[in-house]
């Protein structure tokens, strides 16, 4: 059985590790290069995006050559996990550095109508950035808790352009009637597909980025290719207006739309948006000083292509949890390498923070590593990795390449790098691994916020059930 490492051994672990690039990542990469600047930073995230989505990743459908070209030029994870299979509690993992259940709005899987969100004295990836003298921007889905208490000019952004809630219409950028566009705390009107008008907010960040020669940090949340299922053409324009003329406020979670078409034009107007901005990066010059990654909030929903794993979003199986990862760092990643160590999304603070010259806060340490080995083709050391999500009562740790889930009390033991499928419960045959997995379970629980009142919806539970194709 793998060694358990202690979280002090893990540290340990991280720290010589980071200690192999010889200076602060600042100055110095892992290949001795020197730097005379802070990276930039361009983190693009996409929603409910699953595992094989991308053609580099599997999808045989249609293609994503620029996504496929960024992978090419760096490095494709293919053991990369969401904190959370629901987009919520994955942000708020992302945006913190640690596991979402320390705080009351990880709780919620997603967020609904609660009046709830992250504080703004917690400190967060785009504040910590801010005070290393990044200039920070969030372009596109926040839905962390709604104005007047929460926002993400509150929580270390400068700037801040899209929608503050879970998704919009593309065309009306309104959910359930309710308009959500807004750059900063002021509403603001503008036509146009939702995908091309946050991809054309971020070329203005970089433009303003250029002539102000600040470093940046630039978090693209796309609301693509979540639902409603309408793609960037007449047909979907016609969608959208029928949604809206039905007055019906779950037509939005569009029961009754899609189509594996549709859902190839929404994958590619994402892949195209993003060509754009990359180019642009490359025209102002600022390409090779740019860390870029592409990744989702957590595994795909109904159109979504999960191969070699099962399971979707709002599941802890592989597919609710595994999700698309691509790096690229000029003078760290070598191009087009693969690599199979073990990340998650929060993670990414302590990168970050660790590129910049900088360190989580020292009262909010970060339950993330820095991935800078992993990066420039190193192990990371290996821990311990956990799940919760209230329906059906999922549980779920990693360990190596063992995992230990239950599902509504139902136990499991899987070897996910031979059995991806998850088919074959190991529980019986190695009786000691799934003991030492399910008790390191109820020891990392005991030290999380667990509050069995609390909603994991804001829908009922009938909309929830045939929503998500579950029984209820």
């Amino acid at each position: 059985m793998p060694k358990a490492f202690t979280r002090r051994e893990a540290i340990a672990g991280v720290a010589g590790a980071a200690a192999l690039a010889g200076a602060p990542a600042v100055a110095r990469t892992f290949n001795g290069k020197v730097r005379q600047k802070q990276p930039n930073i361009l983190f693009i995230m996409a929603d409910d995006m699953g595992f094989a989505d991308l053609s580099c990743y599997g999808r045989q459908e249609y293609q994503t050559p620029v996504l496929d070209r960024l992978a090419a030029e760096g490095v494709r994870f293919t053991h990369a996990y969401a904190n959370s299979a629901v987009c919520t509690a994955s942000r708020v993992a992302l945006i913190t550095g640690r596991y979402q259940y320390r705080l009351p709005i990880g709780l919620q899987e997603p967020l609904g109508r609660q009046d709830i969100g992250l504080p703004p004295a917690v400190p967060t990836i785009a504040s910590l950035l801010r005070a290393r003298g990044y200039a920070t921007s969030l372009i596109g889905k926040w839905h962390m808790g709604a104005l007047p208490k929460y926002g993400p000019l509150k929580s270390g952004y400068d700037e801040f352009w899209g929608l503050r809630g879970g998704g919009v219409d593309y065309y009306r950028h309104a959910f359930q009637g309710a308009h959500d566009l807004w750059d900063g705390t002021t509403e603001v009107a503008q036509a146009g597909y939702m995908t091309d008008l946050l991809a054309d907010r971020t070329l203005l960040a970089l433009d303003r980025r250029k002539a102000d020669g600040k470093p940046f940090f630039i978090s693209l949340h796309f609301t693509a290719p979540h639902w409603p299922w309408e793609a960037p053409d007449a047909a979907g324009k016609a969608e959208s207006d029928r949604i809206a003329a039905s007055r019906n406020p779950d037509a939005y979670f569009h029961y009754d739309g899609g189509s594996m078409a549709t859902y190839a034009a929404m994958v590619g107007s994402l892949d195209a948006n993003i060509g754009r901005i990359l180019n642009r990066l490359a025209a102002l010059g600022m390409a090779e000083d740019t860390i870029v990654v592409f990744t989702s909030d957590n595994g795909g929903e109904r159109f979504s292509r999960t191969w070699p794993f099962t399971g979707k979003k709002t599941e802890l199986l592989e597919g609710g949890l595994r999700i698309p990862s691509i790096v690229r760092w000029p003078g760290v990643t070598a191009a087009g390498r693969t690599c199979e160590e073990q990340t998650m999304l929060m993670d990414w603070l302590p990168t970050f923070l660790a590129a910049a010259g900088g360190a989580p806060d020292p009262h909010y340490p970060s339950d993330g590593i820095d991935l800078r080995p992993a990066l420039a083709g190193q192990a990371l050391p290996e821990r311990t990795l956990y799940w919760r999500f209230k329906n059906h009562d999922q549980k779920a740790v990693r360990r190596g390449r063992m995992k230990y889930l239950s599902i509504a009390r139902n136990e499991f033991l899987f070897d996910v790098v031979a059995d991806p499928l998850e088919r074959a419960n190991l529980k019986d045959r190695d009786p000691q691994t799934f003991a030492a997995l399910k008790a390191a379970f109820a020891q990392w629980n005991v030290q999380m916020l667990n509050d069995p009142n609390a909603p994991s919806y804001g829908f009922s539970g009938k909309e929830l059930a045939d929503h998500f194709g579950i029984d209820n």
